[in-house]
Protein backbone atom coordinates (compact mmCIF):
# COMPACT_ATOMS: atom_id res chain seq x y z
CA UNK A 1 0.00 0.00 0.00
CA UNK A 2 1.32 3.47 -1.17
CA UNK A 3 1.62 5.69 1.22
CA UNK A 4 -0.85 7.87 -0.41
CA UNK A 5 -3.23 5.08 -0.16
CA UNK A 6 -2.58 4.57 3.58
CA UNK A 7 -2.94 7.91 4.41
CA UNK A 8 -6.63 8.26 2.92
CA UNK A 9 -7.87 4.85 4.58
CA UNK A 10 -6.77 5.94 7.44
CA UNK A 11 -8.81 8.75 7.03
CA UNK A 12 -11.94 7.43 6.35
CA UNK A 13 -11.33 4.89 8.81
CA UNK A 14 -11.36 7.33 11.23
CA UNK A 15 -14.71 9.02 10.44
CA UNK A 16 -16.57 5.86 10.46
CA UNK A 17 -15.15 4.98 13.75
CA UNK A 18 -16.19 8.62 15.12
CA UNK A 19 -19.36 8.43 13.62
CA UNK A 20 -20.35 4.75 15.69
CA UNK A 21 -18.73 6.22 18.60
CA UNK A 22 -20.19 9.78 19.13
CA UNK A 23 -23.98 7.90 18.69
CA UNK A 24 -23.07 5.31 21.10
CA UNK A 25 -22.14 8.25 23.66
CA UNK A 26 -26.29 9.46 23.19
CA UNK A 27 -28.53 8.22 26.71
CA UNK A 28 -31.64 8.69 24.78
CA UNK A 29 -31.51 5.48 22.47
CA UNK A 30 -33.74 3.39 24.66
CA UNK A 31 -35.96 6.29 25.22
CA UNK A 32 -36.47 7.29 21.60
CA UNK A 33 -37.31 4.11 20.49
CA UNK A 34 -39.88 3.93 23.21
CA UNK A 35 -42.38 6.13 21.88
CA UNK A 36 -44.07 4.51 19.74
CA UNK A 37 -44.13 0.62 18.88
CA UNK A 38 -43.43 1.22 15.30
CA UNK A 39 -39.90 2.43 15.73
CA UNK A 40 -37.17 -0.23 16.04
CA UNK A 41 -33.98 1.70 15.98
CA UNK A 42 -33.00 4.77 14.95
CA UNK A 43 -30.10 4.75 12.44
CA UNK A 44 -30.74 3.29 8.78
CA UNK A 45 -28.26 5.05 6.64
CA UNK A 46 -25.30 6.73 6.33
CA UNK A 47 -23.22 8.29 3.67
CA UNK A 48 -19.08 8.67 3.57
CA UNK A 49 -18.10 11.87 1.26
CA UNK A 50 -14.27 11.92 0.70
CA UNK A 51 -12.50 14.65 0.08
CA UNK A 52 -8.75 14.80 -0.16
CA UNK A 53 -8.34 15.97 3.56
CA UNK A 54 -11.65 16.11 4.43
CA UNK A 55 -13.85 13.42 5.02
CA UNK A 56 -17.43 13.78 6.21
CA UNK A 57 -19.49 10.84 7.28
CA UNK A 58 -23.64 11.93 7.52
CA UNK A 59 -27.13 10.34 8.05
CA UNK A 60 -27.55 13.04 4.91
CA UNK A 61 -27.51 10.46 1.56
CA UNK A 62 -27.82 13.08 -0.84
CA UNK A 63 -25.95 10.74 -3.32
CA UNK A 64 -26.25 13.52 -6.10
CA UNK A 65 -22.57 14.40 -8.04
CA UNK A 66 -20.70 17.25 -7.46
CA UNK A 67 -17.57 16.74 -9.77
CA UNK A 68 -14.76 18.29 -8.95
CA UNK A 69 -11.59 18.29 -11.52
CA UNK A 70 -9.67 15.23 -11.48
CA UNK A 71 -5.91 16.20 -10.14
CA UNK A 72 -2.52 13.58 -9.44
CA UNK A 73 -3.09 13.92 -5.82
CA UNK A 74 -5.78 11.98 -6.39
CA UNK A 75 -6.05 7.79 -6.35
CA UNK A 76 -6.96 5.97 -9.12
CA UNK A 77 -11.11 4.96 -9.17
CA UNK A 78 -9.97 1.10 -9.61
CA UNK A 79 -7.91 1.37 -6.29
CA UNK A 80 -10.37 3.42 -4.76
CA UNK A 81 -13.41 0.60 -5.24
CA UNK A 82 -10.88 -2.55 -5.50
CA UNK A 83 -8.38 -2.03 -2.48
CA UNK A 84 -9.95 0.86 -0.08
CA UNK A 85 -13.52 0.36 -0.26
CA UNK A 86 -13.38 -3.55 1.11
CA UNK A 87 -11.79 -2.40 3.85
CA UNK A 88 -14.40 -0.03 4.90
CA UNK A 89 -17.34 -2.33 3.82
CA UNK A 90 -15.68 -4.45 6.24
CA UNK A 91 -15.14 -1.89 8.95
CA UNK A 92 -18.64 -0.77 8.73
CA UNK A 93 -19.58 -4.77 9.23
CA UNK A 94 -17.81 -5.01 12.28
CA UNK A 95 -18.87 -1.71 13.83
CA UNK A 96 -22.41 -3.12 12.87
CA UNK A 97 -22.01 -6.27 14.51
CA UNK A 98 -21.30 -4.50 17.73
CA UNK A 99 -24.56 -2.37 17.77
CA UNK A 100 -27.13 -4.29 15.50
CA UNK A 101 -29.32 -5.13 18.03
CA UNK A 102 -29.31 -2.02 20.09
CA UNK A 103 -31.58 1.07 19.15
CA UNK A 104 -29.32 2.72 17.58
CA UNK A 105 -30.03 0.63 14.09
CA UNK A 106 -33.03 0.21 12.38
CA UNK A 107 -33.77 -3.15 10.86
CA UNK A 108 -32.07 -2.24 7.83
CA UNK A 109 -28.74 -0.23 7.23
CA UNK A 110 -27.42 1.15 4.10
CA UNK A 111 -23.74 2.94 3.76
CA UNK A 112 -23.37 4.81 0.14
CA UNK A 113 -19.98 6.78 -0.19
CA UNK A 114 -18.91 9.09 -2.46
CA UNK A 115 -14.97 9.39 -3.18
CA UNK A 116 -12.83 11.93 -5.18
CA UNK A 117 -10.78 9.77 -7.52
CA UNK A 118 -7.82 11.12 -10.68
CA UNK A 119 -10.83 10.29 -12.66
CA UNK A 120 -14.15 11.96 -10.89
CA UNK A 121 -16.29 11.20 -8.43
CA UNK A 122 -16.93 7.41 -7.70
CA UNK A 123 -20.07 6.37 -6.19
CA UNK A 124 -20.73 3.39 -4.51
CA UNK A 125 -22.91 0.83 -2.26
CA UNK A 126 -20.34 -0.12 0.55
CA UNK A 127 -22.86 -2.50 2.62
CA UNK A 128 -26.56 -3.21 2.59
CA UNK A 129 -27.16 -4.73 6.12
CA UNK A 130 -30.35 -6.43 6.94
CA UNK A 131 -31.57 -7.58 10.62
CA UNK A 132 -34.36 -10.31 9.97
CA UNK A 133 -35.28 -10.71 13.63
CA UNK A 134 -35.95 -6.93 13.68
CA UNK A 135 -37.11 -6.85 10.54
CA UNK A 136 -40.35 -9.67 11.24
CA UNK A 137 -40.60 -7.99 14.72
CA UNK A 138 -41.91 -4.98 13.36
CA UNK A 139 -43.76 -6.51 10.83
CA UNK A 140 -45.65 -8.14 13.63
CA UNK A 141 -45.78 -4.42 15.33
CA UNK A 142 -47.38 -3.14 12.41
CA UNK A 143 -49.75 -5.48 12.17
CA UNK A 144 -50.95 -5.42 15.24
CA UNK A 145 -51.23 -1.45 15.43
CA UNK A 146 -53.62 -1.66 12.42
CA UNK A 147 -55.69 -3.78 13.80
CA UNK A 148 -55.89 -2.33 17.27
CA UNK A 149 -55.72 0.92 16.26
CA UNK A 150 -56.84 1.55 13.33
CA UNK A 151 -59.68 -1.29 12.32
CA UNK A 152 -60.79 -1.67 16.13
CA UNK A 153 -60.07 1.92 17.51
CA UNK A 154 -62.24 4.79 17.42
CA UNK A 155 -60.04 7.28 18.88
CA UNK A 156 -57.61 9.97 17.68
CA UNK A 157 -54.09 8.51 16.48
CA UNK A 158 -50.54 10.27 17.14
CA UNK A 159 -48.77 12.47 14.29
CA UNK A 160 -45.74 10.49 15.38
CA UNK A 161 -47.35 6.66 14.30
CA UNK A 162 -48.41 8.11 11.19
CA UNK A 163 -45.27 9.50 10.43
CA UNK A 164 -43.57 5.84 10.84
CA UNK A 165 -46.68 4.10 9.67
CA UNK A 166 -47.04 5.55 6.78
CA UNK A 167 -43.50 4.78 5.32
CA UNK A 168 -43.25 1.40 6.55
CA UNK A 169 -46.67 0.32 4.47
CA UNK A 170 -44.42 1.79 1.13
CA UNK A 171 -41.43 0.16 2.08
CA UNK A 172 -40.67 -2.69 -0.13
CA UNK A 173 -38.42 -5.06 2.29
CA UNK A 174 -41.08 -4.52 5.05
CA UNK A 175 -44.33 -4.84 2.32
CA UNK A 176 -42.36 -6.60 -1.12
CA UNK A 177 -45.83 -7.00 -2.78
CA UNK A 178 -47.16 -3.16 -2.63
CA UNK A 179 -51.24 -3.37 -2.16
CA UNK A 180 -52.24 0.17 -3.00
CA UNK A 181 -56.17 -0.26 -2.17
CA UNK A 182 -55.02 -1.76 1.60
CA UNK A 183 -52.51 1.07 1.75
CA UNK A 184 -54.55 3.80 1.27
CA UNK A 185 -57.39 2.59 3.56
CA UNK A 186 -54.95 2.57 6.19
CA UNK A 187 -54.27 6.57 5.28
CA UNK A 188 -57.90 7.27 4.63
CA UNK A 189 -59.06 5.60 8.32
CA UNK A 190 -55.85 7.95 9.71
CA UNK A 191 -57.53 10.91 8.39
CA UNK A 192 -60.88 9.67 9.70
CA UNK A 193 -60.07 8.48 13.17
CA UNK A 194 -58.32 12.54 13.54
CA UNK A 195 -60.98 14.31 11.72
CA UNK A 196 -62.10 16.02 14.85
CA UNK A 197 -58.52 17.73 15.58
CA UNK A 198 -57.75 20.04 12.84
CA UNK A 199 -54.08 20.20 13.60
CA UNK A 200 -53.15 17.06 14.50
CA UNK A 201 -54.98 15.81 11.10
CA UNK A 202 -52.74 18.35 8.84
CA UNK A 203 -49.79 16.42 10.73
CA UNK A 204 -51.25 13.02 9.71
CA UNK A 205 -52.07 14.07 6.45
CA UNK A 206 -48.55 15.68 5.82
CA UNK A 207 -47.22 12.55 6.62
CA UNK A 208 -49.03 10.50 4.62
CA UNK A 209 -48.37 12.78 1.54
CA UNK A 210 -44.19 12.56 2.54
CA UNK A 211 -44.26 9.04 2.73
CA UNK A 212 -46.51 8.74 -0.50
CA UNK A 213 -44.01 11.63 -2.46
CA UNK A 214 -40.95 9.29 -1.66
CA UNK A 215 -42.16 6.39 -2.46
CA UNK A 216 -42.95 8.21 -6.19
CA UNK A 217 -39.93 9.92 -6.08
CA UNK A 218 -37.84 7.02 -5.05
CA UNK A 219 -39.22 3.78 -6.08
CA UNK A 220 -41.84 4.07 -8.89
CA UNK A 221 -41.20 6.81 -11.44
CA UNK A 222 -37.42 6.29 -11.70
CA UNK A 223 -38.92 2.93 -13.69
CA UNK A 224 -40.40 4.66 -16.30
CA UNK A 225 -38.56 8.03 -16.43
CA UNK A 226 -35.11 9.43 -16.43
CA UNK A 227 -34.99 11.77 -13.27
CA UNK A 228 -32.42 15.00 -13.41
CA UNK A 229 -32.61 15.90 -9.67
CA UNK A 230 -31.46 19.81 -8.87
CA UNK A 231 -31.70 21.62 -5.84
CA UNK A 232 -32.42 24.45 -7.81
CA UNK A 233 -35.19 23.75 -9.66
CA UNK A 234 -38.06 21.08 -9.68
CA UNK A 235 -36.81 17.90 -11.05
CA UNK A 236 -37.21 16.84 -14.62
CA UNK A 237 -38.95 13.60 -16.25
CA UNK A 238 -37.82 12.11 -19.07
CA UNK A 239 -40.00 9.13 -20.11
CA UNK A 240 -37.50 6.20 -21.31
CA UNK A 241 -37.67 4.76 -24.98
CA UNK A 242 -40.55 2.47 -24.99
CA UNK A 243 -41.28 2.21 -21.89
CA UNK A 244 -45.08 1.00 -20.54
CA UNK A 245 -46.32 0.98 -17.44
CA UNK A 246 -48.03 -2.34 -18.04
CA UNK A 247 -49.67 -4.39 -15.08
CA UNK A 248 -48.95 -0.75 -12.79
CA UNK A 249 -52.87 0.85 -12.78
CA UNK A 250 -52.95 0.31 -8.97
CA UNK A 251 -49.54 1.90 -8.11
CA UNK A 252 -50.77 5.07 -10.87
CA UNK A 253 -53.64 5.32 -8.47
CA UNK A 254 -51.59 5.60 -5.39
CA UNK A 255 -49.72 8.02 -7.62
CA UNK A 256 -52.65 10.19 -8.36
CA UNK A 257 -53.46 9.80 -4.70
CA UNK A 258 -50.49 11.53 -3.90
CA UNK A 259 -51.55 14.09 -6.41
CA UNK A 260 -54.97 14.33 -4.70
CA UNK A 261 -53.10 15.26 -1.16
CA UNK A 262 -51.04 17.66 -2.11
CA UNK A 263 -53.62 19.50 -4.50
CA UNK A 264 -56.23 19.85 -1.31
CA UNK A 265 -53.73 20.07 1.88
CA UNK A 266 -50.45 21.00 1.13
CA UNK A 267 -49.56 25.03 0.88
CA UNK A 268 -49.57 26.38 -2.43
CA UNK A 269 -46.24 26.37 -3.32
CA UNK A 270 -45.88 22.63 -3.31
CA UNK A 271 -49.42 22.74 -5.56
CA UNK A 272 -46.98 21.96 -8.89
CA UNK A 273 -45.70 18.83 -7.44
CA UNK A 274 -49.12 17.69 -7.47
CA UNK A 275 -50.00 18.68 -10.80
CA UNK A 276 -46.64 17.11 -12.22
CA UNK A 277 -47.78 13.73 -10.75
CA UNK A 278 -51.36 14.07 -12.40
CA UNK A 279 -49.40 14.96 -15.77
CA UNK A 280 -47.14 11.85 -15.26
CA UNK A 281 -50.29 9.25 -14.67
CA UNK A 282 -51.67 10.71 -17.75
CA UNK A 283 -47.95 9.88 -19.69
CA UNK A 284 -48.82 6.58 -18.24
CA UNK A 285 -51.86 5.90 -19.29
CA UNK A 286 -54.05 6.58 -16.76
CA UNK A 287 -57.71 7.21 -17.91
CA UNK A 288 -58.04 8.20 -14.65
CA UNK A 289 -55.85 10.83 -14.16
CA UNK A 290 -57.60 11.94 -18.09
CA UNK A 291 -60.98 12.22 -16.14
CA UNK A 292 -59.29 13.66 -13.56
CA UNK A 293 -58.13 16.85 -15.30
CA UNK A 294 -61.57 17.32 -16.90
CA UNK A 295 -63.34 17.08 -14.00
CA UNK A 296 -61.86 17.24 -10.90
CA UNK A 297 -60.62 14.74 -8.54
CA UNK A 298 -63.97 13.02 -7.78
CA UNK A 299 -64.17 13.89 -4.04
CA UNK A 300 -66.92 16.10 -3.87
CA UNK A 301 -70.22 15.20 -4.67
CA UNK A 302 -71.93 16.61 -8.00
CA UNK A 303 -74.00 19.08 -6.11
CA UNK A 304 -71.34 20.52 -4.70
CA UNK A 305 -69.35 21.57 -7.25
CA UNK A 306 -72.04 22.40 -9.75
CA UNK A 307 -74.73 25.39 -9.20
CA UNK A 308 -77.61 26.79 -11.53
CA UNK A 309 -80.00 29.45 -10.65
CA UNK A 310 -82.22 31.90 -12.35
CA UNK A 311 -79.41 34.17 -10.78
CA UNK A 312 -76.60 32.44 -10.95
CA UNK A 313 -74.20 29.57 -12.07
CA UNK A 314 -71.09 28.01 -10.48
CA UNK A 315 -68.67 25.51 -11.28
CA UNK A 316 -65.70 24.04 -9.23
CA UNK A 317 -62.40 22.23 -10.27
CA UNK A 318 -60.89 21.00 -7.33
CA UNK A 319 -57.38 19.82 -9.11
CA UNK A 320 -56.81 23.15 -10.90
CA UNK A 321 -58.59 24.81 -7.84
CA UNK A 322 -60.50 27.13 -9.80
CA UNK A 323 -64.22 28.10 -9.57
CA UNK A 324 -65.92 29.49 -12.22
CA UNK A 325 -69.18 32.20 -11.34
CA UNK A 326 -71.54 33.78 -13.55
CA UNK A 327 -74.25 36.18 -12.25
CA UNK A 328 -76.83 36.20 -14.46
CA UNK A 329 -78.68 39.14 -12.42
CA UNK A 330 -76.62 41.79 -10.23
CA UNK A 331 -78.37 41.80 -7.11
CA UNK A 332 -78.03 40.13 -3.31
CA UNK A 333 -79.82 36.79 -4.16
CA UNK A 334 -76.72 35.88 -6.63
CA UNK A 335 -73.67 36.67 -4.52
CA UNK A 336 -75.32 35.15 -1.52
CA UNK A 337 -75.74 32.40 -3.44
CA UNK A 338 -72.55 31.95 -4.86
CA UNK A 339 -70.74 32.85 -1.24
CA UNK A 340 -72.83 29.79 0.20
CA UNK A 341 -70.95 27.49 -2.83
CA UNK A 342 -67.80 28.89 -2.57
CA UNK A 343 -67.66 28.46 1.45
CA UNK A 344 -68.98 24.93 1.29
CA UNK A 345 -66.49 24.02 -0.80
CA UNK A 346 -63.99 25.40 1.20
CA UNK A 347 -65.48 23.73 4.42
CA UNK A 348 -65.28 20.27 2.81
CA UNK A 349 -61.65 20.62 2.24
CA UNK A 350 -61.59 22.71 -1.87
CA UNK A 351 -57.98 23.69 -1.92
CA UNK A 352 -57.82 26.98 -0.56
CA UNK A 353 -54.82 28.15 -2.56
CA UNK A 354 -57.59 29.10 -5.36
CA UNK A 355 -58.79 31.70 -8.32
CA UNK A 356 -62.38 32.64 -8.96
CA UNK A 357 -63.22 33.05 -12.91
CA UNK A 358 -65.97 35.94 -12.89
CA UNK A 359 -68.80 36.47 -15.25
CA UNK A 360 -70.24 40.27 -13.76
CA UNK A 361 -71.30 43.30 -15.02
CA UNK A 362 -70.31 44.53 -12.19
CA UNK A 363 -66.28 45.80 -11.43
CA UNK A 364 -65.87 47.13 -7.92
CA UNK A 365 -62.73 47.13 -6.47
CA UNK A 366 -61.84 47.59 -2.95
CA UNK A 367 -60.16 51.41 -2.52
CA UNK A 368 -56.95 49.67 -0.87
CA UNK A 369 -53.42 49.96 -3.52
CA UNK A 370 -51.71 47.07 -4.29
CA UNK A 371 -54.47 44.90 -4.17
CA UNK A 372 -54.66 42.99 -7.40
CA UNK A 373 -57.40 43.82 -9.87
CA UNK A 374 -58.32 39.85 -10.75
CA UNK A 375 -61.92 38.32 -11.10
CA UNK A 376 -61.51 36.90 -7.69
CA UNK A 377 -60.97 40.58 -5.84
CA UNK A 378 -64.05 41.83 -7.81
CA UNK A 379 -66.58 38.80 -6.94
CA UNK A 380 -65.88 39.66 -3.10
CA UNK A 381 -65.94 43.51 -3.96
CA UNK A 382 -68.96 42.88 -5.64
CA UNK A 383 -70.63 41.38 -2.51
CA UNK A 384 -69.24 43.66 -0.04
CA UNK A 385 -71.45 46.36 -2.03
CA UNK A 386 -74.93 44.51 0.07
CA UNK A 387 -74.35 45.14 3.22
CA UNK A 388 -76.49 42.08 4.50
CA UNK A 389 -74.37 40.12 3.34
CA UNK A 390 -71.33 40.88 5.90
CA UNK A 391 -72.51 37.42 7.79
CA UNK A 392 -71.93 35.46 4.87
CA UNK A 393 -68.29 37.21 4.26
CA UNK A 394 -67.58 36.17 7.88
CA UNK A 395 -68.10 32.84 7.27
CA UNK A 396 -66.15 32.38 3.54
CA UNK A 397 -63.08 34.12 5.26
CA UNK A 398 -63.00 32.10 8.29
CA UNK A 399 -63.13 28.98 5.89
CA UNK A 400 -60.46 30.60 3.83
CA UNK A 401 -58.26 31.90 5.93
CA UNK A 402 -54.63 29.69 6.03
CA UNK A 403 -51.11 30.13 6.68
CA UNK A 404 -49.04 29.49 3.43
CA UNK A 405 -51.65 29.40 1.13
CA UNK A 406 -52.20 32.31 -1.08
CA UNK A 407 -55.14 33.10 -4.16
CA UNK A 408 -53.55 31.37 -7.35
CA UNK A 409 -54.20 34.31 -9.26
CA UNK A 410 -51.67 36.66 -7.40
CA UNK A 411 -48.27 36.48 -6.96
CA UNK A 412 -44.88 38.71 -6.29
CA UNK A 413 -46.09 42.23 -4.47
CA UNK A 414 -49.64 41.31 -5.08
CA UNK A 415 -49.68 37.63 -3.39
CA UNK A 416 -52.84 37.76 -0.39
CA UNK A 417 -54.06 34.48 1.68
CA UNK A 418 -57.24 33.53 1.05
CA UNK A 419 -59.81 35.57 2.80
CA UNK A 420 -57.78 39.31 2.09
CA UNK A 421 -60.77 40.59 0.25
CA UNK A 422 -63.36 39.64 2.27
CA UNK A 423 -61.43 40.42 5.50
CA UNK A 424 -60.24 43.95 4.06
CA UNK A 425 -63.79 45.22 2.88
CA UNK A 426 -65.47 43.83 6.25
CA UNK A 427 -62.98 45.57 8.55
CA UNK A 428 -63.21 48.83 6.85
CA UNK A 429 -66.88 48.66 6.64
CA UNK A 430 -67.72 48.02 10.50
CA UNK A 431 -65.86 48.38 13.82
CA UNK A 432 -67.40 44.81 14.40
CA UNK A 433 -65.32 42.84 12.19
CA UNK A 434 -62.39 44.58 14.27
CA UNK A 435 -61.77 40.46 15.66
CA UNK A 436 -62.09 38.86 12.29
CA UNK A 437 -59.10 40.87 10.92
CA UNK A 438 -57.08 40.24 13.96
CA UNK A 439 -57.38 36.67 12.97
CA UNK A 440 -56.24 37.38 9.74
CA UNK A 441 -53.27 39.52 10.54
CA UNK A 442 -52.40 36.09 13.24
CA UNK A 443 -52.15 33.96 10.40
CA UNK A 444 -50.41 36.11 7.73
CA UNK A 445 -46.58 34.95 6.61
CA UNK A 446 -45.31 38.73 5.76
CA UNK A 447 -42.29 37.06 4.47
CA UNK A 448 -44.29 35.88 1.16
CA UNK A 449 -46.87 39.05 0.91
CA UNK A 450 -47.11 42.69 1.98
CA UNK A 451 -50.34 43.45 1.12
CA UNK A 452 -51.50 43.65 4.63
CA UNK A 453 -49.07 47.21 5.15
CA UNK A 454 -52.00 48.63 2.31
CA UNK A 455 -55.03 47.57 5.07
CA UNK A 456 -53.35 48.79 8.18
CA UNK A 457 -52.62 52.08 6.23
CA UNK A 458 -55.98 52.43 5.44
CA UNK A 459 -57.15 51.10 9.13
CA UNK A 460 -55.00 53.48 10.81
CA UNK A 461 -56.47 56.57 8.44
CA UNK A 462 -60.24 55.13 9.30
CA UNK A 463 -59.92 54.62 12.92
CA UNK A 464 -56.81 56.15 14.22
CA UNK A 465 -55.63 55.02 17.83
CA UNK A 466 -58.72 54.36 20.30
CA UNK A 467 -59.66 52.45 22.88
CA UNK A 468 -61.41 50.31 20.55
CA UNK A 469 -58.73 50.13 17.63
CA UNK A 470 -56.03 49.63 19.44
CA UNK A 471 -55.36 45.99 19.47
CA UNK A 472 -56.42 45.51 16.00
CA UNK A 473 -54.10 48.71 15.05
CA UNK A 474 -51.08 46.34 16.79
CA UNK A 475 -52.21 43.37 15.33
CA UNK A 476 -51.77 44.79 12.03
CA UNK A 477 -48.78 46.55 12.90
CA UNK A 478 -47.03 43.18 13.93
CA UNK A 479 -47.73 41.59 10.45
CA UNK A 480 -46.22 44.77 8.72
CA UNK A 481 -43.12 45.21 6.33
CA UNK A 482 -40.39 47.47 7.01
CA UNK A 483 -41.57 49.55 3.78
CA UNK A 484 -44.43 50.80 5.97
CA UNK A 485 -44.59 54.32 6.98
CA UNK A 486 -47.60 55.56 9.32
CA UNK A 487 -48.62 59.08 9.66
CA UNK A 488 -49.72 58.51 13.54
CA UNK A 489 -46.71 60.35 15.17
CA UNK A 490 -49.34 63.30 15.65
CA UNK A 491 -51.91 61.79 17.03
CA UNK A 492 -49.72 60.08 19.59
CA UNK A 493 -48.66 63.29 20.81
CA UNK A 494 -52.00 62.49 23.30
CA UNK A 495 -50.64 61.00 26.36
CA UNK A 496 -53.74 59.01 26.67
CA UNK A 497 -53.35 57.34 23.18
CA UNK A 498 -49.25 56.84 23.73
CA UNK A 499 -50.50 54.95 27.06
CA UNK A 500 -52.98 52.90 25.11
CA UNK A 501 -50.40 51.83 22.62
CA UNK A 502 -48.01 51.10 25.49
CA UNK A 503 -50.13 48.52 27.27
CA UNK A 504 -50.83 46.91 24.00
CA UNK A 505 -47.02 45.36 23.62
CA UNK A 506 -47.09 44.52 27.10
CA UNK A 507 -45.70 41.01 27.27
CA UNK A 508 -43.66 41.33 23.49
CA UNK A 509 -40.40 40.58 23.04
CA UNK A 510 -38.25 43.55 22.45
CA UNK A 511 -38.28 42.79 18.36
CA UNK A 512 -41.59 42.54 18.52
CA UNK A 513 -42.24 46.12 19.86
CA UNK A 514 -39.58 46.99 17.71
CA UNK A 515 -41.30 45.97 14.82
CA UNK A 516 -45.02 47.74 15.48
CA UNK A 517 -43.05 50.88 16.22
CA UNK A 518 -41.12 51.33 13.20
CA UNK A 519 -43.59 51.82 10.76
CA UNK A 520 -44.71 54.82 13.11
CA UNK A 521 -41.27 56.36 14.11
CA UNK A 522 -38.96 54.52 12.41
CA UNK A 523 -35.24 53.94 13.47
CA UNK A 524 -34.69 53.34 17.62
CA UNK A 525 -32.71 56.67 17.66
CA UNK A 526 -35.29 58.73 16.24
CA UNK A 527 -37.83 57.83 18.87
CA UNK A 528 -34.74 58.27 21.85
CA UNK A 529 -34.59 61.61 20.30
CA UNK A 530 -38.54 62.12 20.38
CA UNK A 531 -38.39 60.67 23.96
CA UNK A 532 -35.11 63.04 25.19
CA UNK A 533 -37.26 66.21 24.38
CA UNK A 534 -40.48 65.09 25.68
CA UNK A 535 -41.26 66.23 29.44
CA UNK A 536 -43.78 64.39 32.17
CA UNK A 537 -46.44 61.74 31.40
CA UNK A 538 -45.17 60.76 27.95
CA UNK A 539 -41.24 61.13 28.61
CA UNK A 540 -41.63 58.39 30.72
CA UNK A 541 -43.93 56.63 28.22
CA UNK A 542 -41.53 56.94 25.23
CA UNK A 543 -38.56 55.85 27.95
CA UNK A 544 -40.90 52.35 28.62
CA UNK A 545 -40.98 51.83 25.14
CA UNK A 546 -37.54 52.24 24.24
CA UNK A 547 -36.95 49.97 27.88
CA UNK A 548 -38.89 47.20 25.90
CA UNK A 549 -37.20 47.34 22.88
CA UNK A 550 -34.07 46.61 24.80
CA UNK A 551 -35.66 44.00 27.24
CA UNK A 552 -34.60 40.46 26.11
Amino acid sequence: MTALEQQITEEMTSAIHAWFDERLLRTDLEQAVQRTSLQVGIFSDFLLDYKPGRTIVDVDLDFGDDEQPATPARLDEALMRDNIAPQLSALIQARLAEVADTPLIDYRFTAKGKFQTAQGKLHLTLLEYLNENKRQLLLDRIHTYIEQKLLRGDKPTKPLESFFLTRHLLDTQLFPVLDVAWTIAQFERIQQLNRERPQALAEHRSNITQAVVDWAESDFLPRYYDVQASAYRAAEYTLKPGMAAENAADQIDLLLYGAVMILRHEPSYAKAKGLKFLDIAKQLGSERAMRMQNEGSGHFAPDAIALKTAQVECHAHDIFAVMTIAIKQEEASAYEQALLFVTRLLQQGFPKSYQIKLKSKAKNYLPLKGLAKSDTHRFFANALAYPALQPLLHDYARAAIGQFEWYADTEGEKNCMPGTYAVFGLALADARNFPLLGYYMENVDEEHQSVQDAMTAAFAVQYGVTASSVATLVACLRRSTDSLKLKLQAELEDVEKLGLLYQQVQGMEGYEVESVLYPIWGKVEKLAALARKAEGKRKALLEALLAKISAT
